[in-house]
């Protein structure tokens, strides 16, 4: 089975180490961005944020990156990704959000999401943006761009 479960319990059972370790372990790194504007050029892959973590072996971690507002005064789309290490590491996940084509402004968010098992020992991971024409990322303090790391269990 990919994630083990654990069963229900009753009332005078041991909670036993084994059964212990089948939960997730919660919020393992996060890291935000509320710089209030970037400008993304058209083309060029931006690392906008990374955070790091102690992985365990066999255990699911669920990567999330959310971009809070991408706007871009004629259409285009941005492509969001999850990578690994570095801004030419891995692609864990990518994400691409379209920005239509209106009179005034217009907006939309990226979200992407990735669930992976590491190699024990440190992991680095990188959100990135790309642009397929200048775009802006807009965020503030009650709008923050994030990347959030959650153990979720045992692979």
């Amino acid at each position: 089975m990919a994630i083990s479960p654990n069963t229900d319990f009753t009332s005078g059972q041991i909670l036993t180490a084994a059964q212990q370790n089948n939960f997730p372990r919660g919020v393992m790194a996060y890291t935000q961005v509320i710089t209030t504007d970037s400008t993304i050029t058209s083309t060029e892959e931006v690392q906008i944020t990374s955070s790091s973590f102690t992985a365990v072996a066999n255990r699911y971690y669920k990567i999330t990156y959310y971009e809070p507002q991408l706007s871009n005064a004629i259409a285009t789309y941005f492509v969001a990704r999850i990578r690994q290490t570095n801004l030419a590491g891995a692609e864990l996940n990518r994400s691409i959000s379209n920005v239509p084509t209106v009179t005034g402004a217009t907006f939309t968010y990226a979200n992407v999401v990735a669930v992976r098992t590491f190699t024990a020992g440190a992991v680095t991971i990188v959100a990135t943006l790309e642009s397929t024409g200048t775009g802006s990322a807009t965020r503030g303090t009650n709008q923050p761009a994030f990347i959030l790391v959650e153990d979720i269990g045992p692979a």
